[in-house]
């Protein structure tokens, strides 16, 4: 039952186009107009003097996936607003499994982000080395994800699919500001004090250790692992709330 609920997750997937496409195509494009019409500058994050394409990708890599774990809440939404849902809980299915695939599926169209962001990269003369800076960037970026993946739940079982839009829009937006992945945030003031406690700032470190930032202090693994705990708690109250309503 696990691998088939899994599988068949998968291929609702890559069937369900508008949000496939939404969460891998967006933040492409992003990355393609604005780092293409910036491609000969260079900007200073940090003391990292970086060429624009090369700084946007690494921080575009983070939005995208971010992007792609919570937009798996418009797919439970959308099981919900369908009756789906009730349907599965009168299945075998356990309600590990369930979170389990959901977590997999999130994690799947967040790492095809990267990878597209990667190559797109690649392709506007992004260089980075050694290779293992790209292995290191990408496992960190994984690890960085664990809090949106939790709230991508959360909300889809919180909110209808009507909602899901301006809210996952509005969201990731505020993420994307406050974190610094669409422009360099102050090294001092009120919104670098804010951006730390934040999960979008760290993801955006993350990528930055690609091109030589130092790795996470144990600030952002503290910063992360709360921010995960806390959703990943909220995400399992929601699904018992909605639960006992139907």
């Amino acid at each position: 039952m696990n691998a088939v609920y899994a599988k068949y997750e998968m291929l609702r997937l890559v069937r369900n186009k508008r949000t496939f496409i939404f969460s891998l195509i967006f933040p492409l494009m992003l990355f393609v107009l604005i780092a293409g019409t910036n491609k000969d500058q260079t900007i200073d994050v940090g003391g990292l003097v970086l060429k624009f394409p090369t700084y946007y990708m690494v921080s575009m890599a983070g939005y995208g996936a971010m992007i792609a774990t919570i937009s798996g809440g418009a797919r439970i939404a959308a099981e919900r607003s369908v009756g789906w849902n009730r349907q599965l809980r009168i299945t075998p299915l356990s309600v590990r499994t369930y979170f389990a695939t959901k977590v997999l599926t999130s994690y799947a169209v967040a790492l095809c982000s990267i990878v597209l962001l990667y190559i797109a990269g690649i392709a506007y003369g992004v260089h980075i080395s050694p290779f293992s800076r790209w292995i290191e960037m990408t496992a960190l970026l994984l690890v960085g994800l664990a809090p949106f993946v939790a709230i991508g739940i959360f909300v889809g079982h919180l909110l209808t699919i009507d909602s899901m839009g301006p809210a996952v829009g509005g969201g990731t937006a505020l993420f994307g500001f406050l974190g610094g992945q669409w422009f360099p945030i102050p090294e001092h003031g009120a919104l670098h004090v804010i951006g730390q406690g934040i999960p979008s700032y760290w993801l955006t470190r993350a990528g930055q250790v690609g091109v030589g930032a130092p790795a996470w202090a144990l600030k952002g693994w503290i910063v992360i692992g709360v921010w995960s705990v806390t959703m990943a708690a909220l995400a399992g109250w929601e699904y018992r709330r909605d639960t006992a309503k139907q």
